[in-house]
């Protein structure tokens, strides 16, 4: 198995999901080859819970690693202890386990302790200093990193923003893209070469890259490759914040979007196409390799990503508090062997339930957490019951900021505790720009997905569910106090302590009344 991921990734990048404009060939042909899912979504649209999910099929309340460790704010950062992950489970059965790229899925547990081969690559972004990276550099007779040309906008209180994009003044081979696509192949000819002398162990590869996650830093064939002039900014640049929880307002102030031209927004996104080009070619070398070993017929390739980007989508850039399709709405293509070759499945499919896959693909009797379900049987063209929603959840990132989501066909609703909810209509507002929640017209659709949500909840046994409880329109058969004093059994314990208390009252009378004081601390002592 070929597992290949990218981080913050668009879906509208690529070619097979209809941008006229990105030259991505390598991907549009694994999805011409495969299946492509058109309705394909992150269970949580930050980086670590994410791929904490992969890797362990549950959902993020259930796995319980919840943040990003460099914006933390005191939630867990490594799995616990016995927490299923499919790794580990493959490991068992035979496999061999390789990892290059990307990692951020805990702070004192790596890759390897999970069973990976490869480099050790922590970090949220490419880590340039690494030592691997430093001698593959020396090995080539590559130059070192150096940019020139940051683009970042103004934050409220006058500092420079964030490091949006830069010019990367390196070539392509020594990029960090091409770096790690190197590894993943020489990781393939070593588990070639295991095969063809006589190890005969299937192997699970997965390249994650740190792209195209900002900044964007590229050299100057990739950065100027597509004309700004091409760009259409997302319709949802106008977005105005109202009736919106406050929180966006406040992460586009911390994103600077309003301090840069529209002109510059456009160039952004021109050169946000350039890095998805640039991963895409090194994507095609590992592909080819995989050919080339004659590895082609019997391997299957999965790609896909931890969840997608802003981009200026709602005065937006990065990810966080905000559940839009721009950030939660991820790529996935799959192609199996012998499976039927370009599909379009529009099924609601979730990253979490690529674990259940990779195990299915494994022939493993093992099944991962309640929250995963394998693909395969879409691929193979099947029409089994499905889910018609999407679950999604956030828990913070910079603090704490709690939120769930359904999404249907036609409707998406997200509950903020903090502010305001939201409810759009997909089908009259596809770009959500305009919050419905509490228009009187709305009222049954609300109701009814409200009423959704929180059975949901309740099945999953996320506790989200208490706060919705005396909140909204929900049916419940629960003490919402999480009490016992009114219960049955409640009532029937009290009755029992007012008749001990009576026996005991009836006792300290018969001592009073004999006016021996002796007997009454004698009593009382006893109690004790």
């Amino acid at each position: 198995m070929l597992f290949l991921m990218t981080d913050q990734h668009r879906v509208d990048t690529l070619g097979a999901y209809g941008n006229p404009h990105t030259h991505t060939p390598n991907l549009d042909r694994l999805a011409a080859d495969g299946t492509r899912f058109d309705s394909f979504y992150t269970p949580t649209a930050i980086c670590t819970p994410a791929r904490a999910s992969l890797l362990t099929g549950a959902a993020p309340f259930r796995h319980k690693l919840l943040a990003n460790y460099e914006r933390n704010v005191g939630y867990l950062e490594d799995l616990s202890d016995g927490q299923f992950t499919f790794s580990e489970q493959l490991r068992t059965e035979g496999y061999h386990l390789g990892l290059v790229g990307k990692w951020h899925g805990g702070v004192r547990r790596t890759a390897a302790e999970y069973g990976f081969e490869g480099p050790d690559l922590a970090g949220w972004h490419n880590p340039v200093d690494h030592p691997d990276y430093l001698a593959y550099l020396e090995e080539h007779g590559l130059p070192p990193y150096r940019i020139t040309d940051p683009v970042r906008g103004t934050t409220p209180n006058g500092s420079p923003g964030n490091l949006l994009a830069a010019r990367l003044h390196q070539p392509v081979e020594a990029t960090f893209e091409y770096y790690l696509a190197t590894r993943a192949i020489e990781m393939l000819h070593r588990f070639a070469e295991r095969e063809d002398h006589g190890d005969g162990a299937p192997f699970f590869l997965a390249t994650h890259f740190f792209g195209p996650h900002l900044p964007y830093i590229l050299p100057d064939a990739y950065y100027d490759m597509y004309d700004p002039g091409l760009v259409e900014l997302p319709a949802s640049v106008v977005e105005t914040f109202e009736g919106k929880p406050a929180v966006q307002h406040n992460y586009s102030k911390l994103w600077a979007f309003d301090t840069m031209t529209p002109e510059e927004s456009r160039k952004l996104i021109a050169v946000y196409w350039g890095y998805v080009t640039l991963i895409d070619e090194q994507i095609g070398r590992i592909l080819d390799t995989m050919r080339e070993l004659g590895l082609d017929d019997r391997t299957a390739v999965f790609f896909t990503a931890d969840h997608g980007e802003f981009t200026g989508a709602h005065r937006l850039h990065d990810k966080g508090p905000a559940m839009y399709e721009d950030i939660y709405r991820i790529p996935g293509l799959l192609k199996v062997p012998g499976a039927p070759r370009g599909q379009v499945r529009e099924e609601f499919v979730s990253l979490t339930d690529c674990t259940a896959t990779i195990l299915d693909l494994a022939g493993s009797r093992t099944e991962p957490a309640v929250d995963s379900r394998s693909l395969l049987p879409l691929v193979r063209g099947e029409h089994p019951r499905w889910d018609e929603h999407h679950l999604a959840e956030f828990h913070g990132h910079h603090f704490p900021y709690p939120q769930r989501m359904l999404r249907t066909r036609s409707h998406k609703l997200v509950i903020n505790p903090e502010s305001r909810n939201e409810l759009y209509d997909l089908d009259a507002d596809p770009d959500e720009l305009h919050n419905r929640y509490d228009h009187p017209e709305t009222r049954d659709i609300r109701t009814a997905l409200t009423r959704r949500l929180y059975d949901l909840l309740r099945e999953r046994g996320d506790n989200f569910y208490h706060w919705m409880t005396p909140m909204y329109d929900v049916e419940t058969d629960y003490d919402t106090t999480l009490s016992a004093f009114e219960s049955a059994d409640a009532a029937d314990a009290a009755d029992a302590a007012d008749a001990a208390d009576a026996a005991d009252a009836a006792d300290t009378a018969d001592v009073v009344d004999s006016d021996d004081h002796t007997d009454i601390q004698k009593d009382r002592g006893e109690r004790d």
